[in-house]
């Protein structure tokens, strides 16, 4: 019996190959599991901290949660009207199949961010295990050592992807309660422990600025980065919605809520952060790998803090995995449509139904970007950097197409925004631009050779190595979408059909 969601499928040219074992709480662990809340918050937490301070943690956590909400709604609409692997790839082959070069470009950009993104989360569980040896024992781990745990970090996530979907659904469900159980666990700790409890007056008002920028416009606009960072990756239920039961629902639902979940939890995270922070100059001091582990160090003492690593450090781990989760299908979706290389085995499946050699591409290109770490943190740093505008880059691509051609979508899926849908489209496109402008800025003033914002470089040398591979063999190779199924599509050539 074919369920509606393998006739969407179908109808959109493909034949169903996997199968669908992910209910909607699994789809939104997905989601929630990239977002990765509380890493993202751990992490990035000292760039806001030295750009802005508390008010602009606060202030900017509310702000960009809100435009990511937009940003999330939007993709929301699109996903629901084309509920199949490929995400942003295949929105906007869809949505504008007469310049298949956005299409491309978009798949590529995003499978390399992808990419990196779990490259990024799994160097960040080794430096929160540098961090717990460094609490525990004094002792201080060398690049060479960090990079060697990231090494086995980035295998351990190959092994689970190679598991296939219902390791991944498991993880992706006990992730959402790992999140709130930690959340709690980690908040009640900081607030009961912490010997000095800061004012309200300093939670939201106090401006720090270590930048060396006089604006403190700019300064605060600066921390809108921990923001933004944080709450990347929402998209990533789109990915596996061809596992998911009537994913034209759920797929788009755990896009928003995995949005509006994480607003609520992180500014809870964020709050217990800012009224226990016993030393700003410490923090930024720190010998500590993540520097956050000082602010836990001062807060609560040794053993609490090592406690709180481990929970953050167990998140992170999650969120990388769902990464190499996402640039697997991603690959398996490009593969398929001809729009990259080997496509028989980027598209084969294993036993668990998983695309094992998108899993381990992923693993493989991860182990050689972490050497970066032992050479220069900063170029290491600057490729990570590149991971998140990547992102925002395609992120802007299927918004940008409903901004401007906003007939492009003539397929409406169940989730729809109705009259509101152009206006927030507009705001999602204008927000994007600014985040991708703002993220290749320099944070630091006076600009040298060692604070420079090098992300710059990398991203254009993704771009060049994406346009020159079009260039030479995509634009012979990629035409858009190939149907695999053997119903051929209706309606989605042109049909103004309403999905229900």
């Amino acid at each position: 019996m074919i369920t509606e969601s393998d006739r969407r499928l179908i109808e959109l040219g493909y034949k169903p190959e996997f199968r669908r074992e992910m209910s909607l709480f699994g789809v939104l662990g997905i989601s929630f599991c990239a977002i990765g809340i509380l890493t993202g918050s751990s992490a990035a937490f000292q760039t806001g901290l030295f750009s802005g301070g508390p008010l602009g943690l606060f202030w900017g956590w509310n702000i960009c949660s809100l435009f990511m909400l937009f940003i999330a709604l939007s993709q929301a609409e699109i996903c629901s009207a084309f509920p199949t692997m490929g995400g942003l790839y295949f929105w906007v082959s869809k949505l504008k199949p007469e310049l298949p070069f956005l299409a491309y470009c978009t798949g590529w950009i995003y499978a390399i961010a992808m990419t990196l993104t779990g490259t990024s989360g799994n160097l960040s569980v080794a430096l929160f295990i540098a961090s717990l040896a460094e609490v525990g024992s004094g002792r201080t781990l060398t690049r060479v050592e960090i990079t060697a745990i990231a090494w086995g970090i980035n295998i351990l996530s190959g092994l689970i992807n190679t598991v296939g979907t219902k390791a991944i659904g498991k993880m992706s469900n006990f992730n959402i309660w790992w999140t709130l159980g930690g959340t709690l666990v980690l908040v009640i700790t900081l607030l009961v422990k912490a010997p000095v409890k800061n004012t309200a007056d300093f939670v939201f008002t106090d401006l720090e600025n270590t930048t060396g920028w006089s604006s403190k416009g700019f300064v605060v606009l600066l921390g809108f980065l921990q923001a933004v960072y944080s709450l990347e990756g929402s998209e990533t239920a789109g990915q596996v919605a061809e596992e998911a039961v009537r994913a034209e629902w759920l797929a788009p639902l755990a896009v928003v809520g995995s949005i509006v979940g994480s607003w609520i939890i992180g500014l809870a995270y964020m709050l217990a952060l800012l009224f226990s922070v016993q030393s700003i100059t410490n923090i930024q001091a720190t010998s500590f790998a993540i520097p956050i582990a000082q602010l836990y160090y001062d807060a609560v003492g040794e053993r609490l803090a090592l406690m709180c690593l481990a929970v953050i450090c167990l998140a992170q781990f999650m969120a990388a995995v769902t990464a190499f989760t996402a640039s697997s299908r991603l690959y398996y979706a490009l593969a398929r449509d001809n729009a990259f290389p080997a496509k028989g085995a980027f598209m084969a499946l294993n036993r668990y139904q998983a695309p094992y050699v998108g899993v381990w591409m992923s693993v493989l290109i991860g182990c050689v970007v972490s050497c970066a770490y032992i050479g220069s943190v900063i170029a290491f740093n600057a490729i990570l950097s590149s991971a998140a505008i990547a992102v925002m880059l395609s992120y802007l691509q299927p918004i940008m197409i409903r901004v401007f051609w906003p007939s492009s979508l003539k397929v409406r899926g169940p989730f729809h925004l109705g009259k509101w849908s152009w206006a927030i489209n507009a705001i999602s496109f204008a927000f994007s631009s600014f985040i991708c402008v703002l993220f290749i800025l320099p944070t630091a003033f006076p600009v040298n050779k060692n604070n420079m914002n090098y992300a710059v470089v990398s991203v254009g040398t993704i771009m060049m190595l994406v346009v020159t591979t079009w260039v030479f063999w995509g634009r012979f190779r990629y035409k858009g979408p190939v149907a695999t199924s053997v119903v051929p599509s209706k309606r989605c050539s042109g049909s103004d059909e309403k999905i229900e």
